[in-house]
């Protein structure tokens, strides 16, 4: 018996020894000059890194500019939009009212929110409040998100018009990523708690962690402050843009957050939920929300990049997925000129953010170099593996532009006059877009989003192309008019190709 005590003793010593020699073999100098060469080659102009390991900061730093030639140094405390990263705040918060017996994740949605529907009657009386968090509901991928991006409509009037949006797939069937149905998440929180979203998340979550200088509204961003500025490539120049109000999708991304305080925000789950000897939400929650919900699939892409990656799935408010044996649990963020990462590794005691001020996947190479440089003795350089993989697709991309520039037919002129293609156009799912007659042009506006305007320059016959000047993210697009037999403009189809929204989705007839 003392053999056996002595056994384990020993063997104890050796993984905890183990462990420390890990630790000390990594070169955290080395890793944040590797994220400083990579901010460099990647052309984004400012970036944020936090890394927690065995409950310690071992790195909190801020890297470039929080505007492009403007010399003022990001740091750790340095706010950032960190988008979608919000959806793990709002999933804990359900979580929270479940631990007061205030809801149960398996509610149906219309027990809190009667009116809310769906694109069919047993959807609408089945979705439950884990399909909203679990991104199950039938809608396909970004469905509906020209509703909210930008525009007027309220919380409640997106997801009224949410009813309208069409079903991809199978009710539970298949994994459609949806902002709107976290929103309604959102909403359930208000019903049931009698705080808005936004106050709930400030004190349940944000107060106690002390994410002091965390908010959830733009509004509240002091931009001469230590506040990043987002950054676009146009025309092949990195540009700083303006910030766009979130706050009718607050639930699903409009939260804006520091390396610092998103650190606090990582380190509560690697507590298990406690914060200051404080139970803030129960550890049997959080493993419910890091447990697979909605699987997804390994494409071979992935099979091939990361042969140590065997399954991903979504939980509720978190991405997972295996990767050097052990669970990673995730979430990425894109906003407009932004995009962050957050994760953590709970049996590798690891958590670390990474924030960027930029529309770049910069995030994806440093968060492999992390993952490799805390999980494995892997040193393969991600950033110049997909430096080159983008810029190689990007070069595809151009080349299909330009062949689609040589299939336009030449010399046509539009069936009807200018005039009557002027008007405007409805659609339940959106609202309504107006064309009208400028200087002898035709000019687009989307009445319920101000950004969304355009002139219209003839393409083809009675297709005309349109760019949106205060979005330069999205590239150029086609508007496309279809007459009627009784030689009148019956509607007006719309494509602008990008991976974010789908124009396709608007039917828009034209009010006679």
């Amino acid at each position: 018996m003392k053999f056996l005590f002595r056994f384990i003793f020993l063997v104890t010593v050796m993984i905890v020894s183990v462990s420390r020699l890990s630790a000390q073999n990594i070169n955290i100098d080395q890793l944040s000059q590797y994220i400083e060469d990579a901010r460099i080659k990647w052309n984004v102009p400012g970036t944020a890194v936090g890394i927690i390991f065995n409950d310690s900061i071992v790195l909190l730093n801020g890297y470039g500019e929080k505007e492009i030639d403007r010399n003022n140094p990001v740091d750790g405390n340095t706010l950032f939009a960190v988008a979608s990263n919000t959806k793990s705040f709002t999933a804990t918060a359900i979580g929270m009212l479940v631990d007061e017996g205030k809801l149960l994740l398996d509610d149906k949605v219309n027990q809190h929110i009667p009116w809310f529907k769906l694109y069919d009657p047993y959807v609408t009386e089945n979705l439950t409040i884990r399909d909203l968090l679990c991104h199950r509901s039938g809608l396909v991928t970004f469905s509906g998100d020209l509703i909210w991006y930008g525009s007027t409509h309220s919380r409640d009037e997106i997801l009224r018009r949410a009813s309208n949006l069409p079903s991809g797939h199978g009710f539970r069937a298949e994994y459609g990523y949806s902002n709107i149905l976290y929103l309604a998440a959102g909403q359930i929180i208000e019903k049931v708690s009698g705080k808005s979203w936004d106050d709930f998340i400030k004190e349940r979550i944000f107060s106690p962690l002390d994410m002091s200088s965390t908010n959830t509204s733009t509004l509240s961003l002091d931009l001469k402050g230590n506040t990043a500025i987002p950054h676009n490539d146009v025309d092949d120049q990195v540009v700083a843009i303006k910030y766009l109000n979130w706050d009718n999708i607050g639930p699903a991304g409009s939260i804006n957050s520091s390396a610092s305080d998103m650190l606090k925000w990582l380190k509560l789950q690697l507590d298990n939920g406690v914060v200051n000897e404080q139970q803030i939400v129960s550890r049997k929650i959080l493993r419910e929300l890091w447990s697979a919900q909605t699987i997804q699939k390994v494409s071979p892409f992935s099979e091939k990049t990361w042969p140590s990656t065997h399954f991903k799935s979504y939980g509720l408010g978190w991405a997972l997925m295996d990767y050097h044996g052990k669970k990673i649990i995730s979430h990425s963020g894109g906003y407009d000129g932004m995009i962050s990462y957050s994760a953590f590794v709970p049996e590798a005691k690891l958590g670390f953010v990474i924030l960027t001020n930029k529309n770049s996947s910069l995030y994806l190479p440093l968060a492999y170099k992390i993952l490799d440089t805390f999980l494995s003795s892997d040193t393969f350089d991600w950033s110049n593996h997909f430096y080159e993989l983008i810029k190689k697709n990007e070069e595809t991309s151009k080349k299909e532009e330009a062949d689609k520039l040589l299939s336009k037919t030449d010399n046509t002129s539009p069936a009807l006059p200018l005039e009557n293609f002027c008007g405007t156009y409805s659609c339940n799912i959106y609202g309504e877009v107006k064309v009208e007659l400028i200087d002898k042009k035709l000019y687009i506006r989307f009445m319920q989003t101000p950004i969304f305007h355009s002139p219209m320059q003839h393409w083809q016959y009675n297709t005309f192309s349109i760019k949106f000047p205060d979005v330069p993210s999205l590239p150029s697009g086609k508007v496309a008019f279809i007459i009627g037999l009784d030689n009148n403009v019956d509607k007006m189809l719309i494509d602008v190709p990008n991976p974010d929204f789908d124009f396709t989705e608007l039917n828009l007839i034209k009010i006679k």
